[in-house]
């Protein structure tokens, strides 16, 4: 009997051998990256232990972190005083003359003479322009003869009328005859009265001739020369005069804000506005409120203010914009600091007060503002604050004093304002500006 042999395949032996054999160990070539990675994070940690990251936290502290280390932080100071406050109201006006006249021709003819100069100061009476009188002295002359005549026909008229009511007293006339003359006489006199009207008519006209000022102002630029053509009511004018003084200054005022103006007004408190410049960095003028339009503007929810300006030196310019600030009221005897002395967390203000080198974070309550200046309770006058360097300084904070800070004069210049509206306050070292 044969031997018999069983064949196996290598293919399959290998593949059942595989199926079997127990998973490849994880390649371990990338480990040294990590022990890089983890190095690199231990020396950062040691950095920060050591204080590395401790002068940058510092730096970047709010006014509640901890600050201040490292030696007394140098600061510089301000001192609460105290004063008066006055509540303003701001806005802009304009410059608006009481009367402004534009000077046109009432008679046609040839410019003669031009007596004024350009931007001259003139009184009222002083003489402006001379037109061609001449026609108009010939139709005057005219007229009178005219009158003359027409006086000597009525008084031959009267005459015989006297000459007729002798006669008709004495029936050598018939009645008639008596009641025509009364009326021929009649007849005359509206003729002599109309000739008396013409006459008067171009005494006017020939007056016209000769123009004059008719305020006491400023003369603008010259606008005609002499031989230029000019016509009776036209529309250009030959010269535009300007009062100077006094000069008024109109303005608006929130709806919302009448009702304390009305209420000092009543009183008959006399009420001071200060016109500034445009930068709000000097006051032009002082003058009063005069009055106060009758209705309120629909459009805008303002009314209109005019307020009085002596412009002794001609400060004020007519159509010039300016900001103005309405002292409604005066508060006395406010413990007052500088605005950037003030501090705030949220709805929380404080200030610094220094003793001894020493701050101390004082809470306090802000009042009126303006000119940089608060008026603030829970300080005194007298006081001492820190007026800089405040994400270095925290409660119980060393320092030393740079400079001290220089406080507004008793004369309260003020050279801010808010925008139109807007309740604004003064201050002053015991007065009132």
């Amino acid at each position: 009997m044969p031997d018999h042999h069983t064949e196996t395949r290598p293919d399959v032996d290998t593949a059942v051998e595989n199926q079997y054999a127990p998973p490849p160990r994880p390649r371990r070539r990338h480990r040294w990256v990590w022990v890089v990675v983890l190095a690199a994070f231990a020396l950062l940690a040691w950095w920060i232990l050591r204080g590395g990251g401790h002068q940058a936290a510092t730096n970047q502290a709010g006014p509640g972190g901890r600050r201040g280390f490292g030696g007394p932080v140098p600061v510089t100071t301000a001192t609460a005083t105290t004063g008066n406050l006055g509540i303003y109201f701001n806005a802009i006006g304009t410059v608006t003359p009481v009367y402004t006249v534009s000077v046109t021709a009432q008679v046609s003819g040839v410019i003669q003479t031009v007596h004024y100069r350009e931007g001259e100061s003139i009184r009222k009476g002083d003489a402006l322009i001379d037109i061609d009188p001449r026609p108009y002295q010939a139709q005057l002359e005219q007229a009178q003869g005219a009158l003359e005549r027409d006086q000597n026909l009525l008084a031959q008229a009267q005459m015989d009328y006297e000459r007729y009511k002798t006669a008709w007293q004495k029936n050598a006339i018939p009645r008639q005859t008596y009641e025509d003359q009364e009326k021929v006489v009649q007849q005359l006199q509206g003729t002599v009265k109309n000739d008396e009207g013409t006459v008067r008519y171009d005494q006017v006209q020939l007056a016209f001739c000769h123009i004059t000022s008719p305020i006491t102002g400023r003369v603008g630029l010259r606008l005609v020369d002499p031989g230029n053509l000019v016509t009776a009511n036209g529309t250009t004018a030959l010269v535009v005069i300007t009062q100077m003084q006094p000069m008024t200054i109109i303005f608006t005022l929130s709806e919302d804000n009448l009702a304390d103006v009305l209420a000092e007004t009543r009183k008959g408190k006399r009420l001071i506005v200060e016109a500034w410049d445009r930068q709000m960095t000097h006051k032009i003028a002082n003058g009063d409120l005069a009055t106060i339009d009758n209705q309120i503007d629909t459009t805008t929810g303002t009314v209109r203010l005019r307020a009085n300006f002596s412009n002794s030196k001609d400060e004020l310019f007519p159509n010039q914009f300016v900001n103005t600030r309405l002292l409604v009221r005066t508060v006395e005897n406010q413990t007052i600091a500088p605005a950037s002395a003030i501090q705030h967390n949220g709805d929380q203000a404080f200030v610094y007060v220094i003793t001894n080198n020493q701050v101390k974070m004082t809470p306090v309550k802000t009042g009126v503002t303006d000119n940089g200046m608060t008026a603030v309770e829970g300080i005194k006058s007298g006081d001492v604050l820190a007026d800089s360097s405040f994400d270095k300084l925290q409660d119980d904070s060393k320092v030393t004093i740079a400079n001290e800070k220089q406080q507004p004069s008793g004369s309260g210049q003020h050279q801010h304002a808010g925008p139109p509206g807007q309740r604004q306050t003064h201050t002053g070292a015991g007065k009132a500006q």
